[in-house]
Parts: C-alpha cells; sequence; structure tokens
C-alpha cells in the first residue's frame, strides 16, 4: 500500500484511507438506485433498470480504480446527477422522433456518451481540456451548477412525486359498457402542482378519486419527501458525513410504513421471490455493449454532435470544478493554483465515461461529495479504491434498491440541487456579462427541461452582448462557434 499510494509521503496511514473511502461511499450511495430510476423513468424491476443498476455499479468501479492507480486521489466517480436527467430527456426525444421503442432509444444514446468518452480520453492526453474551459464564458460556466440545480429541484419536487391515476373509457350500449372499445388513460398527479397548488384539499382528493389515483398515497409521498429533506439537512448542519444516505433511509422507513398503515400496501412483496445475484443477464441483454448506431443515425448528424458538445461541456465544468474545487480546501494545489496529475485524474473520469456507455449508464463524473471523504482524512488513491470496491458489492443489492420509493429518491434530487444553488454567489451581479447569461439558465433549464438548451441560450445571450456592445473582440473562437451551432438548432433544423 504504501509503495502504490505513498501514504506517508501524503500525511496519511490505511486506517485513515479506508474511513475515508467509507465516508464518500456513504454520502453519494443513493445514486446506485436513484440513477437507475432516473434513466428508466423508474421501471423498476424491469430487464432494462437492472442493466443500468449493475452498470452504474461497475462503471463507477472502473472509474474509482483509475483513479485510484493512475492519478493516486481521494476523488469518487458515478453518473452525474444532472448529465443523467438530461440523458434520460435525449433518450426521450430519440423515443418522440423515431417512434423507436424506449430501449431501443437508450442503446442509441449510449452512442453519444461512447463519443463524449472517446472525445474526453483524446482531449485529456493532449491536455486540451483545461484549454477549452478557459475559452467559455466565465457567466455561463458559474451558471451551468444552480441551473442544474432548479431542473434537480423541478424534478424532485415535480415529476419524480407522482401518483399515476386512469380511467377506462368506452362507448355504453344499452347502460352497458362495450368492452371492445375500452381504453385506459393516465394521468399523472404531482406533489408540488396538485397537492400545494390545489385551492382546498377536497378539490385535489375529488379529482384523484375521479381517477381512480389514491390521495392517501399523494399525501403520504409528500410527508416522506419532506422529512427526508428536513433529515438530510439538519444532519448536515451537524456535521454527519452520511447526511443523505441517512435521510433517504429515514424517508424510505416512513413510506414504508405508511403504506403498511395507511395504503395497506407491503412494500416489500417484491422481495419475496427476488434473486440477489446480479442481474447479469439483464446487463447483456439490454445494455452491456448495446449500441444502436442505426437508430442514432436516424436523428440527424446535426442533432448528434450537438448533443455530444453539450454532455462534453457539461461534464468539462462539473469534473473540472469539482477537482479544483475539492483539491484546493485541504492545499492539494500548487503555488499557481493548479493540481497535480490533474491531466490522469481528467483521463480516469474520461475512462469512466467510456465503461458507462459500453455497460449502459450515463456520463460518468466526478462527485463533490468526494469532499466527505477528504474531510475525513482521505489523501490519496487508496480512498478512491475502497469506494470503487464498495460499488461493486452492492451488485448483490438489487433488489432492496429497488424497494426504496421514489419519494426517498426526490429528497435527496431537492438536497443536491440546493447545494448546487449555491453556485450562484460566485456570480458578480454587478457584472451584467455573467448575470444575463446565467440568469437566462437558471431560468431556462427548469422550464424546458433541457440543460443543453438552456447552455445554448446562455452562449448566445453572452455573445450578442459582446458584439453589439462593440466588445466582439472579447468573445472566444469557440464561443462563436457553439452559440452558432445552437442558433443553427433553434431556428434552422427542421
Amino acid at each position: 500500500m504504501e509503495k502504490i499510494f505513498k501514504l506517508k509521503e501524503n500525511g496519511t496511514t490505511v486506517r485513515t484511507e479506508i474511513v475515508a473511502g467509507l465516508t464518500t461511499f456513504m454520502t453519494m450511495a443513493y445514486i446506485i438506485a436513484l440513477n437507475p430510476n432516473l434513466l428508466t423513468n423508474f421501471d423498476v424491476g424491469s430487464a432494462l433498470w437492472n442493466g443500468v443498476f449493475m452498470a452504474t455499479c461497475i462503471a463507477s468501479a472502473i472509474a474509482m480504480f483509475c483513479m485510484a492507480f493512475l492519478a493516486n486521489k481521494p476523488f469518487a466517480l458515478a453518473p452525474g446527477m444532472g448529465l443523467n436527467s438530461f440523458f434520460a430527456v435525449v433518450v426521450a426525444n430519440i423515443a418522440g422522433l423515431t417512434g423507436m421503442t424506449y430501449v431501443a432509444s437508450f442503446q442509441a444514446a449510449l452512442v453519444i456518451i461512447l463519443i463524449e468518452g472517446v472525445v474526453f480520453i483524446v482531449l485529456s492526453v493532449l491536455n486540451v481540456r483545461e484549454k477549452i474551459v478557459d475559452a467559455i464564458p466565465l457567466g455561463v460556466r458559474l451558471g451551468i451548477a444552480p441551473a442544474i440545480s432548479l431542473m434537480l429541484m423541478n424534478i424532485g419536487l415535480g415529476s419524480n412525486a407522482g401518483i399515476m391515476g386512469g380511467k377506462v373509457l368506452g362507448e355504453v350500449v344499452d347502460g352497458q359498457l362495450v368492452e371492445e372499445t375500452i381504453t385506459y388513460t393516465s394521468q399523472p398527479f404531482y406533489a408540488m402542482r396538485d397537492f400545494f397548488g390545489a385551492l382546498t384539499p377536497n378539490v385535489i382528493r375529488d379529482n384523484m378519486a375521479a381517477w381512480n389515483a389514491d390521495y392517501n398515497a399523494l399525501v403520504l409521498t409528500v410527508v416522506t419527501m419532506f422529512l427526508g429533506l428536513f433529515v438530510m439537512v439538519i444532519l448536515s448542519k451537524h456535521g454527519v458525513r452520511a447526511a443523505v444516505l441517512l435521510g433517504m433511509l429515514a424517508a424510505s422507513v416512513v413510506y414504508w410504513v405508511g403504506s403498511f398503515a395507511f395504503l395497506q400496501i407491503n412494500p416489500f412483496a417484491s422481495l419475496a421471490d427476488a434473486s440477489f445475484l446480479p442481474p447479469v443477464k439483464d446487463m447483456v441483454d439490454t445494455t452491456l455493449f448495446k449500441f444502436n448506431f442505426a437508430g442514432l443515425a436516424d436523428v440527424g448528424m446535426f442533432t448528434v454532435v450537438t448533443l455530444v458538445i453539450t454532455f462534453c461541456m457539461i461534464d468539462m465544468f462539473d469534473t473540472i470544478g469539482t477537482l479544483v474545487g475539492t483539491a484546493s480546501q485541504v492545499g492539494m494545489v500548487d503555488e499557481n493554483g493548479g493540481m497535480p496529475k490533474m491531466r490522469e485524474a481528467l483521463l480516469s473520469d474520461a475512462v469512466g465515461t467510456v465503461a458507462g456507455a459500453c455497460t449502459g449508464t450515463s456520463t460518468v463524473t466526478t462527485f463533490i461529495e468526494s469532499t466527505a471523504g477528504v474531510e475525513a482524512g482521505g489523501r490519496t488513491g487508496l480512498t478512491a479504491l475502497t469506494c470503487g470496491v464498495l460499488f461493486l458489492a452492492c451488485m448483490f443489492i438489487a433488489p432492496v434498491a429497488a424497494v426504496i420509493p421514489a419519494a426517498a429518491t426526490s429528497s435527496a434530487l431537492i438536497y443536491v440541487g440546493v447545494l448546487m444553488f449555491k453556485g450562484l454567489s460566485k456570480i458578480d451581479f454587478n457584472d451584467i456579462d455573467q448575470v444575463l447569461p446565467a440568469a437566462l439558465m437558471v431560468i431556462g433549464m427548469p422550464i424546458s427541461g433541457s440543460i443543453g438548451h438552456a447552455i445554448g441560450i446562455g452562449m448566445i445571450a453572452y455573445t450578442v452582448l459582446k458584439v453589439f456592445t462593440g466588445r466582439a473582440k472579447e468573445v472566444s473562437v469557440l464561443t462563436y462557434v457553439i452559440s452558432a451551432l445552437f442558433l443553427v438548432k433553434f431556428f434552422l433544423i427542421v
């Protein structure tokens, strides 16, 4: 261990590093269940859900092993929040444009992640990723995190915390419903829109009853969601490392008890005949090297290029910001503010993304939760290695992860969104060049549901502002190119 990770040189021990790795794992383990939920539209227990679950564990572990042995840094990686939501939106859009099934569209979108990962490997080896980041306008860079935060909170408070209801419609003949014409239509009821937006509880109760939806289930969802959020915040303020994980656990317990007591539903019924063997076959059948190149071709070359650029931009800002920010807190930077072995750390991120594409998940990136492990004393790759081993062990608990209620993951989405929202403090509100693109992105991302489109709006706004105020020379060539691509995307693509 000493020879590989240089523990004495970094002022740490094996015990400290293992504890730090466990700490990091506890703060980010929520992604193991949340990622397949988001990428499959909560199709829990399906072959695709199981495949993404396996891919999340494997790709994260591979990325962390690379971080451990290539960069010797204590940073953990997994499919990035925000990026996975964007990936799910892309999959849905591909399905809508081409008419393919969700699984086929998912396999087509994996090609985009593969291309992104390969591009990042090349850029990391050539050491140009930092230069690309420097060329992007500051206001856009600073606005991405808070914009994604509102998108996450919108998902957590909205579509992630919903109850489905449905009506049976058909033609009535002589007072009887003709079965041959029966159709079933569904309608979701969302916590923020329907529960908090109703004039009175009776209004939404009666509306839900008309659609055969359970009002008590919505109430339980709302209580679970906010209880989990408050537990996370309170534990975090008391310095508890595993605030997110413990908050999700508390929320889950409340939901499980409520299901038994008020809904007369056994939330653990699926465990009766569940297998705790890793669902390898499901991953092989649905996601492992299942690249749908033909399906992606139907989307259009320009759209594919735009999506690749978007994923690259978001991942670059997320990864570099996390690496430098976390390293700066504990003095792991040089006199110029640079981090030693930055290229190797970025390469680990790129390899993880390729591994994610090959196994079946969205972009793998460095997690801000790595800060918890660093604060616990983690200074070397042994911390990342420990966390990676724990991720692999989680492949054997898929049935347990599947019983985690959506309301509990909503708590995590909202909490992570709140943490990311703090990025607004970095914006100079006296500088309109920063405020305009950031503000448009912050409002545009949750409303449009598209991270990429919101970034495009921010890039265009920045470029137009500079050009028409006589400062066109301050805009980089890359910014002009990206702005032009988004203009074509918005106005000229049929």
